[in-house]
């Protein structure tokens, strides 16, 4: 069970306990709408937090998975042709013992030529060393490539362990937020914002070039719903978002404001132009600037793509894309 239902129903067996006590005493006020809300954004920013750790993780294991792949295409050609050398050197040294040692291994140099034996049997002993020196090397490669795909595998068996534990607490958090959301519902009449309307930003800024195609994108995403590990066009989280405002821009940037952060130049806040990303503490949001110290994002569970002041918690930094 987790902690918020423990807390409660311990709220109401403290409540129904002093019920029984003390009968005449008035009865303990539902939480206010303000309460609630104050409840909904805590557990809503817990679980972004997780939300986004586990896009950068999905990343992350997306990432291994192609280097696997490419590893794993480079080992079997080399496996070939390490065991077709190997096994013309054996061949030939069958073919020169089975056929009269000294004698074959001459005539399989140069049968009838002017070389001496001696210098026929020393192109041999050169051309076998050769050739194994020719396995060696094709031997080493594959098995550093081996190596590396023991590792990846090492590295792809605990991401997906890290992602199942990743899925469990947000499983978890999502439990919470479902209680938070019917004491909303009984508030407020509904669990989430109602659809908004993309002109409520305002007319967007004049910004030329790739960022203002990037904004432009963020202008029309407001009012649509915050949704876990979305890139739209129907719901977004905040990376998301970005993601896909800057995807319409022809950039690509990985699903996740921890890998958003090292994809993007870092900046001063005096330097901040539409299109430019804000991160906040922790790593676990990032926003879209749009100019005048605003911007767009997708806030938390049950809110709706947004515009509005930049300020809304601590800030860990600026990237230019």
């Amino acid at each position: 069970m987790s902690s918020l239902r423990m807390l409660l129903r311990s709220l109401a067996v403290a409540g129904l306990s002093a019920a029984l006590l003390a009968p005449a005493q008035v009865a303990r006020a539902e939480p206010t709408p303000a309460e609630l809300t104050k409840q909904i954004e805590k557990s809503s920013t817990e679980l972004e937090r997780i939300v986004e750790s586990y896009n950068k993780l999905n990343e992350d294991i997306k990432a291994n998975k192609a280097t696997a792949a490419k590893l794993e295409a480079r080992i079997g050609p080399l496996q070939e042709q390490a065991e077709r050398s190997r096994a013309d050197v054996g061949v030939l040294a069958a073919t020169a013992y089975k056929t009269g040692g000294m004698r074959t291994a001459a005539a399989l140099l140069d049968p009838g030529g002017q070389a001496t034996l001696p210098e026929r049997l020393g192109t041999l002993d050169q051309l076998t060393r050769q050739r194994q020196r020719t396995i060696n090397s094709f031997t080493a490669d594959q098995q550093r490539l081996i190596d590396q795909k023991t590792r990846l595998d090492v590295t792809l068996a605990r991401e997906a362990a890290q992602a199942k534990q990743l899925k469990s607490a947000k499983t978890r958090i999502e439990a919470d937020l479902s209680d938070l959301y019917e004491m909303r519902r009984k508030a407020y009449g509904r669990a989430t914002e109602a659809p908004g309307n993309p002109s409520s930003a305002g007319t967007p800024p004049a910004v030329s070039g790739k960022a203002g195609v990037a904004v432009r994108y963020a202008y029309g995403a407001v009012g649509k719903p915050y949704g876990y590990g979305n890139d739209g066009p129907g719901s977004y989280d905040c990376s998301g978002l970005t993601l896909a405002a800057w995807r319409a821009a022809g950039k690509s940037l990985p699903h996740s404001a921890a890998q958003q952060w090292s994809a993007t130049t870092r900046i001063s806040r005096s330097e901040l132009q539409p299109g430019d990303l804000v991160f906040y503490s922790g790593l676990g949001h990032v926003a879209l600037y749009v100019g005048n110290g605003q911007i767009i994002d997708a806030p938390s569970a049950g809110r709706n793509v947004s515009k509005r002041g930049m300020n809304i918690m601590s800030i860990a930094g600026y990237g230019r894309v």
